[in-house]
């Protein structure tokens, strides 16, 4: 494959698939700055994965995985050269339309969540399957659904705790 093509297969990834792109980027970078550094580090890694993408998994699939092991690398490194990063309030970016209170909500307890736990809970709101989800982030079903489940009862003991402000 040229380089043209590459690029071509870059900007239709980005372009087909920036909602997902951006979901990924809302949970792991929580400053306008900081999602942007994410989405260039994203862009260079979808960049540098299409020689390896053979389509033997969806696309989705495919752009989902680079993306959130993207988002995973760049919070590790963030965190070991900021000690800001356990300060840091998900904030909302300027321009950004008004959302509603429970999104926002859900988005800084994923923020609170461990990496993988984190990309598992994305996956979930994307309505992924608990197989699909295991071949993302290569885990077994069995773990997806331990996993999600114990999650499910953290977010739910934080709803009660904060005043049944937020419904799951």
């Amino acid at each position: 494959m040229n380089d043209a093509e590459r690029q071509r297969r870059l900007e239709s990834w980005l372009e087909n698939h920036q909602a997902l792109i951006f979901k990924v980027i809302r949970a792991y970078a929580f400053t306008p700055h900081d999602r942007d550094d994410l989405l260039e580090e994203i862009s260079i890694q979808l960049w540098d994965s299409i020689p390896r993408f053979e389509g033997k998994s969806a696309e989705t699939t495919w752009i989902y995985r680079v993306s959130l092991y993207a988002g995973i690398a760049w919070s590790k490194r963030e965190r070991r050269h900021s000690d800001r990063a356990s300060e840091v309030e998900p904030a909302p970016v300027v321009g950004e339309p008004e959302e509603d209170p429970r999104l926002g909500w859900l988005y800084a307890q994923l923020a609170t969540l461990e990496e993988l736990d984190r990309s598992l809970m994305l996956l979930v709101l994307d309505g992924m399957s608990y197989a699909e989800m295991a071949k993302t982030l290569g885990i077994s079903e069995q773990n997806v659904g331990v996993k999600i489940h114990r999650i499910k009862k953290v977010l739910v003991e934080r709803s009660n705790r904060d005043g049944d402000r937020h419904e799951l």
